[in-house]
């Protein structure tokens, strides 16, 4: 499977050292330059740390989530999986089972009665070897040996985040060499455009979301499980996206936007189908901030993207040092971020595949 991601509308190059590659800093990341963004990156589950770029005032923001100490990425118990790849199949697979040719495989369920992002040794929990770095440009790698999630076949898998002015690209490739095997891949990154300085509110629903290309939502039941049903979304409705620019938090006032995302959940956290006849070279997502002026632009070659508003956060976790207003308190309030989670259908291997 090949996956691109590319962000902002966000160049230098550099070679290794001989074939020796540069260690990481003090602090354990890589950090990638390009005119106006900068990106770090550690080996743990291939994962973003921090994302900087200016604002429409010039400032520096670092815009998605993660934590200060990178030591704390592989023992967090809560693991959020901030800006990591999980895999080998992302979200959820219904009831953590699947058939392939006949035979039943099931997985460890780690999400009340399925399974997400492949259980609790997915690829999001593993350190990735470090392939190439250069001033723009990093790769990590990763052997997924067969059934180390309890799925059939190796994975040999990829990744290279590279950096153009003002642009993110991400590439990854995944492939079984032996047998079928479901491989679903996407990156799992947590934004908050204002990052946490806007003064009087640090949520995420004055953040602007447009989906032009979005008309049609997976149905889902109260454990966030599509049902199978792909439905049309009618303008104006609560995942209408697509008719015009809509704030996050547009719906809020709509009885059956406090359930609206599972049990207990609200706002979102669902599965968006992409129009058939959608050109990947425009732009599929647009996620702004009026405060900031920051914008991302979202282009992509899979078939629907997932969004979550960050429902789970208690407000006890804190964010960077990067983040927030000096002299202010320094904590996620609930539905302080959003995650945008390109790919293919969830649960597609159970519900949208043909006999």
């Amino acid at each position: 499977m090949r996956y691109t991601h590319i962000l902002f509308a966000a160049s230098a190059s550099a070679a290794t050292i001989g074939n020796k590659l540069p260690p990481p800093d003090a602090d354990g990341r890589y950090t990638l330059e390009a005119e106006g963004i900068r990106a770090q990156f550690i080996p743990y589950a291939a994962t973003l740390t921090n994302l900087f770029v200016k604002d429409k005032n010039g400032i520096e923001r670092d815009i998605v989530l993660g934590y200060d100490n990178t030591s704390y990425y592989p023992v967090d118990p809560g693991h959020p999986v901030y800006n990591a790849i999980p895999g080998r199949y992302a979200n959820r697979i219904g009831n953590g089972t699947f058939s392939i040719d006949g035979t039943t495989y099931h997985t460890v369920k780690n999400d009340g009665p399925n399974t997400l992002h492949s259980g609790p040794n997915n690829w999001s929990f593993r350190f990735w070897n470090l392939t190439d770095v250069t001033k723009n440009s990093i790769t990590f790698s990763l052997h997924d040996p067969a059934n180390s999630t309890n799925m059939p076949g190796s994975v040999e898998a990829s990744v290279t985040y590279s950096l153009e002015k003002n642009k993110w690209n991400i590439v990854i490739d995944a492939i079984s060499p032996d047998v079928k095997t479901p491989i679903q891949v996407t990156q799992h990154t947590y934004f908050q455009l204002d990052a946490f300085a806007k003064p009087e509110n640090r949520t995420i629903w004055n953040h602007t979301l447009y989906m032009p290309y979005a008309k049609r939502v997976m149905e889902a039941d109260q454990n966030a499980l599509p049902t199978g049903v792909i439905a049309n979304v009618s303008k104006g409705a609560i995942d209408d996206f697509w008719s015009a620019p809509h704030q996050l938090g547009f719906a809020s006032g709509n009885r059956n936007f406090e359930n609206h995302c599972g049990g207990g959940c609200h706002g979102y956290n669902g599965n968006w189908a992409f129009d058939d006849d959608r050109p990947e070279d425009k732009v599929a997502v647009t996620l702004a901030s009026l405060w900031s002026g920051i914008k991302a632009d979202l282009r992509t070659n899979q078939d629907g993207i997932v969004i979550y508003t960050c429902n789970w956060n208690d407000g006890k976790t804190e964010f960077k040092s990067t983040q927030g207003v000096k002299g202010k308190d320094k904590f996620i309030p609930r539905d302080g971020c959003v995650a945008i989670e390109a790919q293919d259908y969830v649960d597609g291997i159970n519900q949208y595949v043909s006999p």
